[in-house]
């Protein structure tokens, strides 16, 4: 794809460019949609919309992230944050860093308000969702919703409940920064994890008998979860599925049991003290996901 320009958006107009864009990003809902008008009130509020054009002869929006003010509660009263709401790239752009650019833009212009913590939700099992948010960009995560939205009825959430992380990204630490630095962060593996002590709580197992692969679905077969071991440790791995909207469109019914494990896991473990930290993705033949979890705050 060509090269791409980002500027923040203020205009009715470009406010209508960014609703068609959630059409195509997010299909099948319309009231899924942030309407035009209400992303303006928004901005005009102190909220912060981030387009990115393409350097076309004739530039088209090709991705944009939403968020606006809000507050959370701390011993010494309200603070303010950024709640971060919608990142979306159109589907033929993606893979291309365009998502990691617009967080980027997103992170320097909140630090320029004054604020420090940023918050948004993900769907806890799509890899390409936690690579970006918690490898790349360093957000970290000890909380876990229950059908945070209730019913979606969207082309990618319909069916399923709509659990969520809610993660944190602390603008000003380190951990961040280094993430966002122009220096390329070497790439983390089982290997690195296995060397310090990591376990996998929830091994998996390929479950051949009765499931059969489309061809649209890519090896290897979705693995079976099983429940998680009793062994504890400061590093945890926990397992998801490496392409879950593949598995859903292929399985339901073993989508819907990869969402229940993941709820119990994740609770159990956040209760625990456990944190995420950090994301590996394999891409080699056989592609797997892993959550790295560590115990307690101070592993920032």
């Amino acid at each position: 794809m060509s090269e791409w320009n980002l500027r923040i958006l203020e205009s009715p107009a470009e406010m209508g460019e960014v609703e068609e864009l959630q059409r195509l990003v997010w299909p099948g809902n319309e009231t899924e949609i942030v309407p035009a008008h209400l992303l303006l009130a928004a901005v005009r509020g102190g909220g912060l919309v981030i387009g990115a054009f393409d350097k076309a002869a004739l530039p088209r929006l090709i991705g944009f992230v939403f968020g606006f003010p809000g507050f959370y509660l701390t011993p010494d009263g309200p603070r303010l944050k950024h709640c971060s709401h919608m990142l979306g790239v159109r589907p033929d752009c993606r893979d291309h860093g365009l998502g990691y650019a617009l967080k980027r833009a997103q992170w320097q212009m909140v630090r320029h308000q004054g604020l420090d913590r940023v918050t948004w939700t993900y769907d806890p099992l799509l890899s390409r969702n936690a690579h970006l948010n918690i490898a790349k960009l360093g957000v970290v995560c000890n909380t876990y919703h229950r059908e945070y939205y209730g019913e979606m009825r969207d082309g990618l959430n319909v069916g399923l409940a709509s659990d969520r992380f809610e993660v944190d990204w602390w603008v000003n630490t380190h951990r961040v920064e280094r993430r966002l630095s122009r220096r390329v962060r070497p790439s983390l593996d089982l290997a690195h994890c296995f060397e310090a002590g990591a376990h996998i709580v929830n091994p998996t197992t390929i479950d051949v008998a009765g499931w059969s692969r489309p061809p649209s679905l890519p090896s290897p077969l979705p693995p079976t979860p099983r429940g998680m071991t009793e062994r504890e440790g400061n590093i945890l791995l926990v397992e998801i599925p490496a392409d879950f909207l593949a598995l859903k469109a292929a399985d339901p019914a073993l989508a819907l049991q990869w969402r229940m494990h993941g709820r119990a896991l994740f609770e159990a473990l956040f209760e625990r003290g456990y944190l995420v930290t950090d994301f590996v993705y394999l891409s080699a033949e056989h592609p797997r996901s892993f959550y790295v979890l560590t115990h307690g705050a101070s592993t920032l």
